[in-house]
């Protein structure tokens, strides 16, 4: 009857969290709460460390590609708010032209390289 009970328990907490959390859609809503802030700072922070990207000036002749941040809640087993995430994507559907049917493959940092090769050893 307690396992019923705990099960029942479960689903009414992730109901109420579905009903009543709130993911930000637009920029200029995530910025209003303090929790979006810290994980948007975050984000850029790891992108900064990782040498994701370089800032450069746009070649003429050229329209620069958007980004969108987009925002969700992790949850844990238990239904209770594991972590927020956010994450920087490029609006890639606005890019035509040079590239546009192509797929790139993420770059991979070389510090991962001899982890991978270790566990294929």
């Amino acid at each position: 009857m307690r396992e019923i009970y705990e099960q029942n328990h479960v689903i009414d907490e992730q109901v109420q969290y579905a009903l009543f959390s709130y993911q930000p859609t637009y920029f200029e809503e995530a910025v209003k709460e303090e929790k979006w802030v810290a994980t948007i700072n975050g984000e850029i922070d790891a992108i900064e460390i990782n040498q994701t990207w370089d800032l450069v000036d746009l070649p003429a002749n050229k329209t620069s590609i958007g980004v969108k941040w987009v925002y969700k809640t992790k949850l844990n087993e238990k239904a209770k708010v594991e972590k927020h995430k956010a994450r920087l994507v490029a609006k890639g559907f606005a890019q035509h032209g040079v590239d546009y049917d192509e797929t790139f493959a993420p770059v991979e940092r070389m510090d991962t390289i001899p982890v991978v090769l270790a566990i294929a050893a």
